[in-house]
């Protein structure tokens, strides 16, 4: 790839569009040109990036022809449609959609953990599920010390992983309830507000949903450990940005508390916030809008041999989402 390649945000003016664009000029990646793309509903918009105004374009079938990098956003339909058609164009695809994350010919990368992987790529290379990227920062790191065996946990996500609409209808049912009304639920099938959800996405034959599956299907990719085992229950609650996922984790090997705090110090891209005795752990509305994310109460599992507990925070609109989508576009760059 160029060392300032020419790329495309595809889906710019959706919430994850945004914080891409955002990301790449925060983290001065080197953008040579800039083409940012959505549907034709979006025409005739400009997005701000490097102090300018810069045209929102149609996606179109030739859209692609002498960009070198596009960064996806748009959802797994999509994405099926027009990465395929991109990478042909030679152009590098790094999709955040499900679409291809568990394709055998598509890495899927967390770089901290397998960035090695993005060398195999063919043209496309996947970004994680938002709850599984956050949650393997901290599992990793564990795992590599102590080989994790198998976990159990649930996550508590915000409704700004939905989506702006389902941003819009939390903060209409808070304002109707307070006002004494009824709440009106149109993006969600229960009222959100004062309330939390254990269904996100579609349930499956095993009464598990698609979401909850993703953490052991896409831990085992990333991760290399096709043995790795996750039971897991998904949650949506009435905050508005930043997952948080509680975790009991069984390793092969003996753990303690002081020598899992010990390896997480060293982690990249995670904070030890641990402190309970002064209230001090890790809180999705401090953790919204940072890079890193946090894990804290940290304890030994009462309940599996060599476990030991966590919880686990993190922005999932940045290393859920873009971040982790241009640190994958860092380790392109010569």
């Amino acid at each position: 790839m160029k060392s300032r390649p020419h790329v495309a945000v595809v889906g710019a003016t959706g919430a994850v569009g945004i914080e891409m664009l955002r990301t790449l000029e925060k983290r001065q990646f080197p953008v040579g040109e800039l083409t940012l793309l959505a549907s034709a509903r979006s025409l005739g918009r400009t997005l701000k990036f490097q102090g300018r105004d810069v045209p929102v374009r149609e996606l179109k079938r030739d859209a692609f022809a002498g960009i070198d990098l596009a960064l996806f956003s748009a959802g797994g339909s999509i994405s099926r449609e027009f990465a395929p058609l991109a990478a042909r164009a030679g152009c590098v695809v790094v999709d955040n959609s499900s679409a291809f994350r568990m394709d055998d010919a598509v890495p899927l990368v967390v770089p901290e953990i397998n960035g090695n992987d993005v060398a195999s790529h063919r043209g496309i290379i996947a970004n994680p599920n938002c709850t599984t990227a956050i949650t393997l920062m901290a599992l990793y790191p564990l795992h590599a010390a102590f080989r994790v065996t198998r976990i159990f946990a649930s996550s508590y996500q915000a409704v700004s992983g939905t989506g702006a609409k389902a941003i819009a209808e939390l903060e209409r049912q808070v304002r109707q309830l307070v006002a004494g009304q009824p709440a009106a639920s149109e993006v969600y099938p229960h009222q959100i507000a004062f309330n939390v959800l254990p269904h996100i996405d579609r349930f499956l034959p095993n009464g598990y949903t698609r979401e909850e599956m993703k953490m052991e299907n896409e831990g085992r990719k990333i991760m290399h450990h096709p043995t790795f085992r996750a039971s897991v229950t998904c949650v949506r609650v009435p905050v508005y940005r930043a997952h948080s996922v509680a975790v009991s984790a069984e390793f092969e090997r003996p753990v303690t508390v002081d020598a899992a705090r010990a390896v997480l110090a060293q982690a990249p891209g995670l904070e030890i916030l641990d402190n309970p005795e002064k209230n001090e752990y890790p809180l999705p509305l401090h953790v919204a809008e940072k890079d890193n994310c946090q894990v804290g109460r940290l304890r030994k599992d009462c309940a599996l041999d060599n476990g030991l507990c966590f919880w686990v925070a993190g922005d999932q609109l940045l290393k859920g989402a873009a971040l982790n989508a241009v640190q994958i576009a860092e380790r392109l760059l010569p």
